[in-house]
């Protein structure tokens, strides 16, 4: 696929500005591995955090689905709207005031994700078997499935840690892809 030149352009101008910005996409990379470690080496703290994190995001969609909910135009729309908020503003208190319980819900519920996800990766890699690659998918679809599987197997005990231990590796590969981006920008090559 080729850009246009006015795309092409464009991006080239908005690589140029990022380039000079470099510098904050290394120290930025570099924060979040140092945050990653810290959280790596407490993982419960780190998963209560994660907690308190979609806490606030079931929050502040709970508040904007009520707020929403008085400029629906009909009483359908208007109670779906004002019980889908009510359920999300309820689920962000309970994660605030239990977050221990919530944990363990949300543990479960990326243990059933897991599963999910595998089997119906797994499932796709079958149906399409002849193509190349096909074996890798039904590869990662299946230690998909074993992870979310051992998760389950390990619940309610694991729930205390397994959010702060992916939080923590999410943490520690986002900050190294920002150091090799701001790296990248530096040294001019091409993105």
């Amino acid at each position: 696929m080729t850009l246009t030149p006015d795309i092409s352009d464009a991006f080239k101008e908005r690589v140029g500005e990022l380039r000079s910005k470099w510098g904050w996409f290394v120290a930025l990379g570099i924060l979040m591995l140092i945050v990653g470690t810290v959280a790596l080496g407490n993982l419960l703290v780190a998963t209560v955090a994660s907690v308190f994190l979609v806490g606030i995001m079931m929050l502040i969609v709970g508040a904007s689905e009520i707020v929403h909910a008085f400029s629906v135009k009909t009483w359908g729309g208007f109670f779906l709207w004002l019980l889908g908020g009510l359920l999300y503003a309820v689920a962000g208190i309970v994660a605030f005031s239990n977050p221990l319980l919530a944990s363990a819900v949300f543990t479960l519920l990326l243990a059933a994700s897991l599963v999910a996800s595998g089997v119906v990766r797994a499932w796709i890699g079958f149906k399409h078997w002849d193509n190349k690659g096909a074996g890798w998918i039904i590869t990662a679809a299946i230690i998909t499935a074993l992870a979310g599987i051992v998760i389950a197997i390990g619940w309610p005990v694991n729930s205390v840690w397994v959010l702060g231990m992916f939080l923590a590796i999410d943490m520690i590969f986002q900050g190294w892809t920002c150091i090799a981006l701001g790296i990248a920008l530096k040294s001019g090559e091409k993105i």
